[in-house]
């Protein structure tokens, strides 16, 4: 009689536990799905930056990244206009707040101005606020500069992942990255810096700069070069109609 009692309390307690188990698994299911906390959150769908423009299309574009070198930058803009040249620059907040006269030139010339962050900060290293924050900041700089409402993010140093995609989206950017790089920050020789940003160019290439003594020396030659393949150089934002 006491076996048949233990032996219905054991399945009893067995199909108890079974049924716990079922009902905590229902209530992870139903966490998940309704998307658990509903706090600051990044949307995880697989996005990507933009590395190159519409290949359909004779443009290209000499993207110049800004956060020093401030003298090159105006020696570039008289190179790109003797030349009859428009392009983009990608400013950073902090050099903005110290050459708003030369960020409205830039504007007053026709060129596009575009987002670079603010510190120059490595977006995987931030939180989900801080790199809102860095794009968010020089946003508001620009439109108190110059009225324009920027559409174009270029990560520092070409570091990024979903969570940067997802911010500059939110905020009406798209992350923009390059598909040549001149390595002028490094290699401060003009006949390099040339071969980089002309070599096999092509349709809707993004050449990636920056304002440096060797980078004025070169872009003469490198405008030259581009030209002399029947390619227009013109905006970022053109180069991706």
């Amino acid at each position: 009689m006491k076996k048949k009692i233990w032996f219905g309390v054991f399945k009893f307690r067995s199909v108890f536990i079974n049924v716990c188990i079922f009902a905590l698994l229902g209530i992870i299911a139903t966490v998940a799905f309704l998307g658990g906390d509903r706090g600051t959150t990044v949307d995880n769908t697989t996005k990507t930056a933009i590395y190159s423009g519409n290949t359909k299309n004779a443009n290209v574009s000499l993207m110049v990244n800004v956060y020093w070198g401030t003298d090159y930058v105006d020696e570039m803009l008289t190179i790109f206009k003797k030349n009859d040249v428009k392009t983009t620059f990608f400013v950073g907040g902090m050099w903005v707040l110290d050459n708003e006269a030369l960020v409205k030139k830039i504007q007053a010339e026709g060129h596009e101005i575009a987002n670079h962050g603010y510190k120059h900060k490595d977006q995987k290293k931030l939180s989900y606020e801080q790199a809102k924050t860095e794009i968010q900041t020089t946003d508001t700089l620009i439109k108190q500069i110059t009225g324009q409402k920027m559409t174009l993010f270029a990560p520092p140093s070409g570091a990024y992942n979903q969570q940067t995609i997802t911010i500059a989206e939110e905020l009406g950017y798209k992350t923009i990255m390059w598909s040549k790089d001149t390595i002028d920050w490094r290699d401060h020789d003009q006949s390099l810096i040339t071969t980089r940003a002309t070599k096999n160019i092509k349709n809707g290439d993004l050449v990636l700069m920056h304002p440096t003594a060797a980078t004025v020396q070169a872009l003469p030659n490198i405008i030259k070069t581009i030209k002399g393949q029947g390619l227009n150089i013109t905006t970022v934002s053109k180069c991706l109609e």
